[in-house]
């Protein structure tokens, strides 16, 4: 392994060096502003779907206004990510911001519902380039070190846009028109275009792909196909019609004809051969399942609140807000627990069990259930849904070789998106065909007004408000039970995922895998990183100060030196820079000024380093003690990395010999007197 050494030659500079860190972090703020509307746009239409539907019509096909989105925000997610590895991310990340502004906009001023889903297909286009790039520019900007602390703000504005979303799209219907939904993307990406042009400055780091183009096309047709049969199959075309059967032979065939791709390809969207591993295929069809039932919900919840409980969209979307924080609780929790205990397999199992529950619950709602009982109900939902969404990012990390590790990460992750686009569609098959059964089961022998039309009913919600108490009481009935219906198809579908839960077989954690980033578990789209991102990001945690002193404690015990951690950090600076004024590192560095000053204080009084002037130099014991604490921290830093072997991955080699810097301040400033500290492996 390549370690600092006198003669070798400096280190290519590590990502975010040379960064002005005022820059750095406005420019931070411009991606999160871009993350934010690609995560906003997944939800906040939901609350607005009532009244879409008041305007457009359309009812039959409310679920595409969202599957077009998830979709195609899926299908490109991998392209945009090869693309900006291949092309530069800068000027790809201002395209896709300018594709989704003008989706955005069309939609905003869409005439039909057919326009508005062309044009949600196309704004999921930008969206699902927005995700992708902005969390690779920060591998771009920001040492590995101080990621965790970016990503975590971006894990932030994710679990921010899934309880916003709702509310503010509540509160753009009620209080200006459902239009600016789409239109209020228009001024802050504006903004953010303006700050990335300026601000974001990105090292030029070309990789050479061989983009699966052919695959990608044939997934996103195969996904298309299979999910118009579920949309259209029982409403607008019969399930033996020849439409129906020929749109499912196509997925099918397109399914087969995807994995004969996936075997020749270069670079497979998904390599075959992850298949082969019991705990991916597993946890993929359990985030498929987790995806089905999240958005499911999140599209029909909205209209059974203000439909049947006649609760304006902003209140609809306050009434969200127990079911996305029960959600990011039980997220949050079971990550923290997974990380001090190592186990993790019963997450899932409660979890899947907690969902088919709050399914359950969310069938026996009617006109009449209580606020607080509403809310209870959410929020139960959402504590199941929090305990799987977290451990299977997890499970998977931990199974996988090095080299499938980005692969199988976004994998899981692709699938929970595809699942969501399905259980949109189901649901809205299922909804459909029992409202327009249950309306006309209600109104039998209902003394209805001269020129009543029931259809009436279905294309426009709204409408439901003006009529007389005879008729607006099973009217309101039949709505209930035809959205609380949805949820009980859900249940059979939860029910697999429980069981396939059982199947996940628990195996020892890693030493640096614990937690997923937010970002990962409750974003709907496929992040794409590849496997040594993917290592940067869990090894940022040793940026907390907390973790930088339990490495240190580590490395001291490794080396068997009786000293402090604050010295054993100290010895190696020097050692790293050749010397170095306590002062002056008290000033630069993290460290606590107080344990400088007593590691400096132990460092002179037992020889390991004398004052030239007011720098602080290592004697020859000194050197010979930073080369023990140099080897026994490559080798705490090489335990991180599990069963991963640096000998066999150069990258990964690399990444230690930057990360070993940046933990002494090579960040800082450059060494001076370069001094043998770690042999070359």
């Amino acid at each position: 392994m390549a370690q600092d050494t006198s003669t070798a030659a400096a280190p290519a500079a590590a990502p975010g060096e040379q960064q002005d860190k005022r820059a750095v972090r406005i420019a931070i703020g411009a991606l999160a502003l871009g993350l934010l509307l690609a995560a906003l746009d997944q939800t906040i239409v939901s609350t607005a779907l009532p009244t879409i539907v008041s305007e457009l019509g359309g009812i039959d096909h409310l679920s595409w206004v969202v599957t077009a989105y998830l979709l195609a925000s899926t299908a490109a997610t991998p392209l945009w990510g090869k693309l900006g590895d291949m092309y530069g991310r800068k000027r790809l990340f201002q395209f896709v911001i300018v594709l989704f502004l003008i989706g955005s906009a069309l939609c905003g001023i869409a005439q039909s519902m057919g326009e508005l889903i062309a044009f949600r297909a196309l704004q999921g286009l930008g969206g699902g380039g927005l995700i992708a790039l902005s969390l690779a520019i920060v591998g771009d900007i920001v040492p590995p070190r101080d990621r965790g602390r970016y990503q975590g703000v971006f894990g932030g504005v994710f679990g921010a846009a899934s309880v916003l979303g709702p509310l503010l799209g509540g509160v753009f219907t009620e209080q200006l028109s459902w239009r600016w939904v789409f239109y209020i993307n228009l001024p802050i990406g504006i903004i953010a275009l303006a700050v990335i042009a300026a601000v974001l400055h990105i090292p030029v780091r070309r990789t050479t792909h061989h983009i699966d183009y052919l695959g990608m096309a044939v997934v996103a047709a195969a996904a298309t196909c299979l999910v118009l049969v579920t949309s259209l199959g029982g409403s607008t075309l019969a399930w033996g019609s020849p439409g129906i059967i020929a749109l499912a032979a196509a997925g099918v065939v397109l399914v087969g004809l995807f994995v004969v791709i996936e075997r020749r390809a270069e670079e497979p969207v998904l390599p075959p051969r992850l298949f082969r591993d019991r705990t991916f295929v597993i946890c993929s069809a359990i985030s498929f399942i987790i995806g089905f039932a999240m958005f499911g919900a999140l599209t029909y919840l909205p209209t059974f609140l203000q439909v049947v409980h006649g609760y304006s969209p902003t209140l609809s979307g306050v009434h969200m807000i127990p079911m996305v924080a029960g959600l990011l609780i039980s997220s949050t929790a079971s990550g923290q627990i997974i990380s001090r205990t190592g186990r993790y397999k019963v997450f899932p199992i409660a979890g899947t069990a907690v969902t088919v529950v709050g399914l359950l619950l969310l069938h026996q709602l009617d006109e009449f259930t209580a606020t607080w009982l509403l809310s209870l109900y959410f929020f139960i939902f959402g504590l199941g849904l929090g305990m799987v969404m977290q451990v299977l990012v997890l499970a998977v990390q931990n199974a996988v070789g090095y080299e499938d590790l980005g692969s199988a990460t976004s994998g899981t992750t692709f699938f929970r998106s595809i699942g969501a686009s399905f259980g949109v569609s189901v649901f809205g098959t299922v909804f459909t065909n029992q409202l327009s059964s249950k309306l006309g089961s209600a109104l039998r022998g209902v003394p209805v007004p001269p020129g009543f039309d029931p259809g009436r009913l279905q294309a426009d919600p709204k409408a439901i408000a003006g009529l007389p108490s005879a008729i607006k009481t099973p009217v309101l009935h039949a709505y209930a039970q035809s959205i609380t219906t949805v949820f009980l198809w859900a249940v059979p579908v939860a029910g697999v995922g429980f069981v396939l839960a059982w199947l996940l077989k628990e195996q020892p954690l890693r030493g640096l895998v614990t937690a997923p980033d937010p970002d990962e578990t409750i974003a709907t789209n496929p992040v794409e990183r590849s496997s040594l991102d993917e290592i940067a990001r869990c090894l940022s945690v040793l940026g907390s100060r907390e973790a930088k002193r339990d490495l240190y404690v580590r490395v001291t015990q490794r080396a068997d030196a009786d000293i402090r951690p604050g010295t054993c950090w100290l010895v190696l600076r020097l050692a790293h820079q050749g010397g170095a004024d306590p002062v002056e590192l008290a000033r630069q560095a993290t460290v606590p000024g107080e344990v400088i000053e007593a590691a400096a204080v132990e460092a002179e009084s037992r020889g390991f380093a004398v004052r030239e002037g007011n720098p602080l130099v290592l004697t020859e014991s000194g050197r010979a003690l930073a080369t023990r604490l140099g080897e026994a921290r490559r080798s705490v830093l090489g335990e991180l990395l599990g069963d991963w072997d640096p000998a066999s991955h150069t990258e990964l080699a690399a990444l230690l010999h930057k990360l070993s810097g940046e933990l002494c301040g090579g960040d800082h400033d450059r060494p001076q007197r370069p001094v043998s500290v770690d042999k070359p492996a």
